[in-house]
């Protein structure tokens, strides 16, 4: 059996900016590159696994109505959280225990998508 999700686009108007808060909250190293003229950058992903990038689309702004994406954090989210607000963004959604998954929380990045992330138990 596959994955439901493979791939997920986080849309932002500023890659730099977009680029520096999730590389300082998440504390990775994003793969800047462009598919067919679209500036992207790269989540980094171990195979098989779902994956995805940050996308600057002249048609498609950020959002925070829209699908909501959670990314793994796992066995890092208080020391995540703590990085939030001073990267630019701010928590919406504290450090919740959802039983047996884990925890979740609900974050708005600097170009006002909410992101969740996901840790497991």
């Amino acid at each position: 059996m596959s994955n439901a999700i493979n791939w997920f686009e986080i849309f932002v108007t500023d890659m730099p900016r977009a680029v520096a808060f999730y590389e300082g909250t998440l504390a990775l190293a994003l793969k800047q590159e462009a598919f067919d003229g679209l500036p992207m950058a790269v989540f980094p992903a171990a195979d098989p696994a779902v994956a995805g990038a940050l996308v600057k689309h002249p048609t498609r702004g950020p959002s925070e109505s829209g699908a909501l994406v959670y990314l793994n954090v796992a066995g890092r989210l208080d020391a995540v959280l703590s990085r939030i607000a001073a990267h630019g963004g701010s928590v919406v959604m504290p450090k919740t225990d959802v039983g047996e998954p884990g925890f979740i929380a609900l974050v708005r990045d600097t170009e006002g998508n909410v992101v969740g992330l996901h840790s497991p138990r």
